[in-house]
């Protein structure tokens, strides 16, 4: 933590990576952070007492930048550092789609380049964040990442290659319960439920469930069962659920959106 680490382009997911970092014992005076709104600077360094600095002069300072722009941004932003990076650096992009040959083109031959991407429970310090290795990152690079990323939740080495299917269940995955339990409350809301009542019980079911999955260690069918009583509630719903194509439904759409990760990360914008 004697390193000096910049965030560059401190938007939420940006942000949630400063405040974890600095829970978790790294010293303000070695964290930078880069914005484009004077009063967002201002804000940034009131709540953290961190400085703010230029895209360029964050990259003559750091050891490690954090790329955590949109990725229609990031092309404009490695123009920016290029100049001023040297290959000593290690360059963590958190964009969705960019792959770390595109970073590494456009950066000093050498310089290392670990791919990230983080959901947005890193927000509540649950996140997932997927790492892989480019070309020139080595093990000391990745467990650095490790460090910083662990600060907001759990993180996961796959081969570059299967990010964007990570990025299908993970990157996308919190959007998928958000839509399940929003089809819930209305369930709840036409068997004659208030709305609010409604959303408590799904949430804590969901938290409830979720909690067993992580800590039981049991395979998701045995939970299942174990909800599941001869001619109840649970196999009746069950029933519904499989006659109209859930399963199905929830593989073609995580298809659909590796897919779409894919044709980003080729340029198809």
């Amino acid at each position: 933590m004697t390193q000096t680490v910049a965030v560059l382009g401190t938007g939420k997911i940006g942000e949630a990576l400063l405040s974890g970092m600095i829970r978790a014992g790294w010293p303000a005076a070695h964290l930078l952070v880069t914005t484009r709104r004077a009063d967002r600077a201002e804000e940034l360094r009131a709540r953290y007492g961190v400085e703010t600095v230029t895209n360029a002069e964050a990259a003559k300072r750091a050891d490690t930048l954090i790329l955590a722009v949109k990725p229609q941004d990031m092309g404009r932003l490695l123009d920016e550092l290029g100049p001023h990076v040297t290959p000593d650096r290690l360059v963590i992009s958190a964009a969705a789609g960019i792959t770390t040959t595109f970073i590494e083109e456009r950066l000093p031959a050498g310089t290392p380049v670990v791919r990230v991407m983080p959901n947005t429970p890193v927000l509540v310090d649950e996140g997932m964040s997927v790492i892989s290795a480019g070309g020139h990152a080595t093990g000391d690079h990745l467990a650095h990442t490790e460090e910083i990323f662990g600060g907001v939740g759990k993180t996961l080495r796959v081969p570059e290659s299967q990010q964007d299917a990570a990025t299908a269940l993970s990157g996308s995955g919190p959007a998928y319960f958000y839509f399940l339990v929003e089809a819930m409350t209305d369930a709840g809301i036409l068997l004659g439920l208030p709305r609010a009542q409604a959303h408590d019980l799904i949430v804590q079911a969901a938290i409830g469930a979720a909690v067993m999955l992580r800590d039981s260690g049991e395979h998701p069918v045995k939970l299942r069962e174990a909800v599941t009583s001869p001619a109840g509630t649970t196999i009746s719903a069950i029933r519904e659920l499989e006659n109209h194509g859930v399963r199905a439904a929830l593989i073609a759409a995580l298809e659909a959106a590796r897919d779409r990760s894919r044709e980003l990360a080729s340029g198809n914008g």
